[in-house]
């Protein structure tokens, strides 16, 4: 095996690192991720997202109910918590008393990092979670992700979610307008393309295949044309 970056999980040659930017959005990001998502930081997007994301952190487990970090962080005065889970009663930056119900405090951005079958697995095991309150979007998006096939296209990663919460919050004025959040999503597009181009190599026959069970992995695909932000390089 190759040189491997420990940093973002990559192999030297694909490795992320030089289009993370650090972001300062003002707001408090944990990531929730459950032990297998750890396990495959390769292809996840959680630790792209705490890469790039000032005052973020990783906490990793299946049962967090007695998780000494996790409360002490909830327990924190200065922080006002909340779960990104949708519903009726989910907050959202746009959403009538939010403002008020955030007041001085600093926005604390709980996040499961999993599969959608894993964390419904990690809501299961961790129903005091959604004693706090939700927060969801206002707007509606589909990932871009179209290599990773999920339920609905609605379901979005985790470094998208980041994005947009970022996005929303600074368009009512809660995140400052200076905060550029589009590395986010620059190096995750650029994530992307890496992996397609790898499996397309495998399917060429330019490096191993690990797919010849499964024929979603054994067609060449198109790579998209993404666009990027100014500043990322190339």
């Amino acid at each position: 095996m190759g040189d491997r970056c420990y940093k973002c999980y990559k192999s030297a040659n694909s490795c992320l690192c030089k289009y993370t930017r650090e972001i300062d959005a003002g707001i408090k990001f944990v990531f929730l991720m459950h032990p297998k998502e750890a396990k495959r930081q390769r292809t996840g997007t959680g630790n792209l997202a705490h890469i790039s994301l000032i005052d973020s952190e990783i906490i990793v487990g299946l049962d967090f109910s007695e998780n000494k970090r996790l409360q002490e962080l909830l327990n924190d005065e200065k922080y006002y918590p909340v779960m990104m889970f949708p519903g009726d009663d989910a907050w959202n930056a746009k959403k009538e008393g939010f403002a008020g119900a955030l007041g001085n405090k600093k926005l604390l951005v709980l996040i499961l990092d999993a599969t959608w079958f894993c964390a419904k697995k990690m809501i299961d095991k961790n129903p005091f979670l959604l004693e706090l309150p939700k927060f969801s979007f206002f707007g509606n998006y589909e990932s871009i992700f179209t290599f990773k096939r999920e339920p609905k296209p609605e379901y979005i990663s985790t470094i998208e979610s980041c994005y947009y919460l970022i996005k929303e919050m600074q368009s009512v004025g809660l995140v400052e307008k200076s905060v550029e959040p589009e590395p986010l999503m620059d190096v995750f597009k650029k994530m992307i393309t890496f992996q397609i181009q790898a499996e397309n190599e495998r399917v060429m026959g330019l490096r191993p295949s690990t797919h010849n069970y499964d024929i979603r992995y054994n067609k060449i695909k198109e790579i998209p044309k993404f666009e990027y932000s100014k500043n990322c390089p190339e």
